[in-house]
């Protein structure tokens, strides 16, 4: 009787313990990310700058084949305003689930680095996912001028302080802080010209009412194309595809001058690594597409090297480091 009642127990214990561990497993899948469930409504992917921008154009062509792949709406959400931190720290405050996503840029890096408060800590607060692409800056000056070269620009400053001007797409952008950093570095003295955006600064360049500026060359390729403003070099570790006989600032004769941005999606933190591994595997797929990557190359971006969340999350904390180094040698402070 005792023996026999022990086995009775024994498996009814055993019973209990297996009813236990599939509640328990779909809880788990409940709480974390069902493969099969997801998505099981609309994506939203929130881009904090306008439509039609830098952002906006690889958000879109990399959202079309999400849906395409996911058989879901994805939805972009332009959510613009503060230098790109509201729409930022609306996926911050998201449920980490997968339907509220992040495109944006090393801005959120450079606003950190200028000591700008945001509502977010940008490596704390996201998940980083994938990287889409990069965006480089071309420094450009109007024919006419005098100038054929970075050595030509830095002679002329050197020449006549002061008296040389640059533009930016506003106080605190990529452009004014990469004018600041060679004006730091080559020990000149030139006079900052902020504009509300990109497309007024080119047009005053083209105009030949600055001297020169780092200008995105989204905006700057067409420009140069029709011989309205002349390439001295590119701001990124390497040449562009397009300007294959313009150099980099390095090849220039300007040490460690890298100003490229990054542009990518995070999601918000809490994600489960299941799902972010799942969203940078259908984002390589579709940066890695011919049609997405001849579209991103026409608007002046530079495509990405599909990589993996983990190394995503390193580009963006060197790219902090990067900035946070610039402001500081170039003692740059915002008005």
């Amino acid at each position: 009787m005792t023996h026999s009642t022990t086995r009775g127990a024994g498996r009814g214990t055993t019973r209990r313990a297996a009813i236990g561990t599939l509640a328990a497993a779909a809880l788990l899948g409940t709480a974390g990310f069902a493969h099969a469930a997801f998505p099981d409504k609309p994506i939203r992917i929130v881009v904090p700058w306008p439509a039609g921008g830098l952002v906006d154009l690889p958000a879109r062509l990399v959202g079309e084949k999400l849906q395409a792949a996911l058989g879901q709406q994805v939805l972009v959400d332009n959510k613009t305003g503060a230098g790109g931190a509201i729409g930022a720290d609306a996926v911050a405050k998201a449920a980490p689930d997968g339907y509220t996503l992040l495109v944006t840029t090393s801005a959120m890096s450079i606003n950190q680095a200028l000591g700008i408060k945001q509502p977010f800590d940008p490596i704390k607060d996201f998940e980083p996912v994938a990287i889409f692409a990069t965006a480089p800056l071309i420094l450009v000056t109007t024919p006419g001028k005098g100038v054929n070269s970075v050595a030509d620009l830095i002679a002329k400053a050197r020449k006549a302080p002061g008296n040389l001007t640059y533009a930016s797409a506003g106080n605190g952008t990529p452009a004014h802080l990469a004018a600041e950093w060679f004006k730091a570095t080559q020990d000149i003295d030139v006079v900052h010209v902020p504009y509300r955006g990109a497309p007024p600064a080119m047009l005053d360049q083209v105009a030949g009412r600055v001297d020169f500026h780092f200008s995105n060359a989204a905006v700057g390729l067409p420009q140069i194309a029709a011989g309205k403003v002349t390439p001295l070099a590119i701001a990124s570790p390497k040449r562009l595809e397009q300007l294959p006989k313009v150099p980099t600032m390095i090849e220039a004769g300007v040490k460690d001058f890298d100003t490229e941005q990054w542009i990518g999606l995070l999601a918000p933190k809490g994600t489960p690594p299941e799902l972010v591994k799942r969203l940078n595997e259908l984002v390589r797929d579709a940066i890695t597409a011919p049609d997405v990557r001849a579209a991103m190359s026409r608007a002046g971006i530079v495509p990405a090297t599909p990589t993996s969340p983990e190394a995503f999350g390193g580009v963006v904390r060197a790219d902090l480091d990067k900035w946070t180094k610039v402001v500081k040698t170039a003692d740059i402070k915002l008005d």
